[in-house]
């Protein structure tokens, strides 16, 4: 399972090895050993998966310790823009963006550490995302980062007419008024 490590630290690029013939194909998503041998030791304790329209975009979300995430993402169906915003304080990449076009064709994964905040935009007519999570979902340490913030410039690859957000996701603040607990371990 080819490994890219981006200059994000923590934050890699993982591209499963397809065994394929006439009958279709196979190839393992996630194997602890493996990611063990890469030095990615993490036990998931939680799987999401969410469908949505061309247009949506989610997020930026995190949660704050002692409930931060690390999340596994991929892509069963369609195609979608993955974007992460560092907010980890003494983090080389701090307030930095990365962005990554996952589709159910390339079978890429993001592997996101907890400190980062993630969304993501549909830019197929649909888009079924499946991740993974080291930690449950709480609801009194979620927070999340604005969309939209100028600072960020996030190219969501959809136009702004097109958008649809939750109420939730249009009220989040931009990253200089980001309140998180996040430092770089």
């Amino acid at each position: 399972m080819p490994v890219t490590v981006t200059p994000f630290p923590g934050l890699i690029i993982i591209e499963p090895v397809l065994f394929g013939d006439d009958r279709g194909y196979f190839f393992e998503s996630y194997n602890e050993q493996t990611f063990l041998k890469e030095g990615v030791d993490i036990k998931f304790v939680q799987d999401n998966q969410a469908r949505s329209v061309y247009g949506v975009v989610r997020g930026l979300h995190f949660q704050k310790q002692p409930h931060a995430q690390t999340k596994l993402i991929r892509v069963l169906e369609g195609a979608i823009l993955d974007v992460v915003v560092d907010l980890r304080l003494g983090s080389p990449t701090h307030g930095r963006v990365f962005s990554i076009e996952l589709t159910a064709k390339n079978k890429k994964q993001l592997l996101v550490p907890q400190g980062f905040a993630h969304g993501y935009s549909v830019i197929s007519e649909t888009a079924e995302v499946f991740y993974k999570c080291d930690r449950f979902y709480n609801k009194e340490t979620e927070g999340g980062l604005s969309y939209n913030d100028p600072e960020l410039n996030i190219d969501w690859m959809v136009p702004a007419d097109k958008m649809i957000l939750s109420p939730k996701d249009l009220q989040h603040p931009n990253f200089v008024d980001c309140k998180h607990n996040f430092e770089l371990k």
